[in-house]
């Protein structure tokens, strides 16, 4: 299906395409008028270099877009480094010399992106005299939920309270989120502490 303006009811209108050859022969599916039309042109494929950071380290990559495309910051999409392929989070885009929130891909000449199908989890656990800082690598989509017990860094942790990447704080008790969303979980020992 594809929406242009009708020549019968002289509105755009939703037509659907009978045959594609030099030019498109489509009906109505409104009025049921089947006439042709011009064939629109295959849309651009750009490839856009992307910096991929996977935590300890990051590659200059690419990403390959329609030129009509949008990118926004937080858009989830693929890279390409070499032969491998990752799934990342759009987390800064360069179009010239400016930063902006959103641009068509014709526009950007940078895409700086994070990695969110392995992802390093931060904790900061209180053991009662100390904090202890504890390091869990999980799935980009590995859900955590506050109250909920854990084995993380190799020790059984419940989750206090989830400190997620984009400002909020996740403290009630039930509420989760993924892991590529957190930026630090707080929590305590399983068996040390004495109540909220």
């Amino acid at each position: 299906m594809i929406s242009i303006v009708c020549p019968v009811c002289k509105e755009e209108r939703e037509h659907q395409v009978l045959r594609e050859a030099a030019e498109l022969v489509v009906q109505c599916s409104e009025c049921g008028q089947v006439h042709r039309i011009p064939k629109p042109p295959e849309p651009r494929v750009l490839t856009i270099r992307a910096i991929v950071s996977l935590e300890t380290e990051s590659q200059v990559c690419s990403v390959e877009m329609l030129a009509n495309e949008v990118v926004s910051l937080g858009d989830h999409i693929a890279a390409e480094c070499g032969d491998e392929v990752f799934g990342v989070e759009v987390t800064g885009i360069e179009a010239g010399a400016k930063r902006v929130r959103r641009a068509a891909a014709e526009e950007v000449t940078t895409l700086w992106t994070r990695g969110i199908e392995q992802v390093v989890v931060r904790a900061s656990i209180h053991t009662g005299r100390t904090t202890l800082p504890l390091y869990q690598t999980a799935e980009g989509e590995e859900e955590f939920v506050v109250g909920e017990p854990y084995t993380f860094g190799g020790r059984r942790i419940r989750i206090s309270h989830i400190k997620l990447r984009d400002g909020p704080v996740l403290r009630k008790e039930g509420w989760k989120t993924v892991a590529r969303r957190i930026k630090r979980i707080y929590g305590y020992l399983e068996g040390r502490y004495q109540g909220r």
